[in-house]
Order: structure tokens, then sequence, then C-alpha cells
């Protein structure tokens, strides 16, 4: 089961404005710019690890603001399904035999898409095959860039691969 993290880091970039006229480039107008990813990872630390590992090289001179775990129920991620991610939230409805009440359990699942009605339109999709019953009660738009999942293979080599020499 993937355990999400939000990570955001923060960069100044200089404004490139030419109605500022300023001839000394010492005075150039910078703004800052907040970034943030989602990873699948192990702990607080192999994310923020993880968040060096795959910005570093397009982002030079960042600083990670915040690492934050993030409960989800599911990720859809459809290709060419779009650049913006929602965070849609779903009551799963179930009878409680003690009481005879309902109970409404809350799931968030994350969804990339064009629109919030694209994004509500998947998980609809999605949960047709439910057996329980639910109701979509949000689709927010987040702030999320981009989403990094595990790859266990990456990480894992051959026995025929490590030296058998010892370290």
């Amino acid at each position: 089961m993937p355990n999400w993290f939000l990570g955001s880091i923060a960069y100044q970039q200089p404004i490139d404005d030419a109605s500022v006229g300023t001839k000394n480039q010492e005075f150039a107008k910078v703004k800052k710019i907040t970034e943030t990813y989602l990873f699948d990872a192990v702990s607080h630390s192999d994310a923020e690890a993880r968040l060096y590992q795959e910005i570093a090289a397009n982002t030079p001179d960042f600083e990670v603001t915040k690492i934050a775990r993030m409960k989800l129920a599911d990720v859809i991620n459809t290709e060419n399904g779009g650049d913006t991610w929602f965070k849609i939230k779903v009551l799963f409805i179930t009878d409680d035999e003690k009481t005879g009440k309902q109970k409404k359990s809350p799931s968030v699942i994350l969804a990339n898409a064009e629109t919030p009605k694209q994004a509500y339109d998947r998980v609809e999709q999605l949960l047709k095959t439910s057996l329980d019953p639910h109701e979509i009660t949000d689709v927010i738009k987040t702030k999320i860039l981009d989403i990094y999942p595990y790859d266990e293979t990456a990480r894992l080599k051959p026995l025929s691969q490590v030296s058998s020499e010892p370290a």
C-alpha cells in the first residue's frame, strides 16, 4: 500500500520585466516560486531524498519548505488526462448493524483531468463496480505539479549483479 507524501519547494526566479528599465542587473527583481509534488515513499526522510533526487536536476538553488503525509485511497493517472490534479472526496455509505443507522466513511482519491467535471466522471467510472453505495462530495483543484510513484524495480538488483566482496 503506497505511502503518499506532499513535498513543497521554494526558489527565486528573476523577473524579466522590460518596463522596469533597470540598467543595473544587481538590483533585478525576483519573485518567489512555490511548487508542490507528490511522492510515494517509505518515510518522511525517503520522501525528502526523492524530492532532492527528482527536482535538483531542473531547479537549482531551491529549499524544501514542507514534507507532509497525504492519505489517499487511490490515484488515477490517465495518460493524456491533463496536467491538473484534483482531490476528490468520496463518502462510502454502509449500514451499522448494531445501531441500524447509516455510516459514512470518507476516502480521498486523486485524479488528473482537464476540468473538475472530467475528474468527477473518472472517479464515477472507477467506482461504477463498487458494491457499497457512495457519494462524491468534493472536487478540489490541487497545486500538485507532478506525481512520483515508488518503483521497487529501480532499487532492486539481481543477485548476480551484487558484488560478493565484503563491504
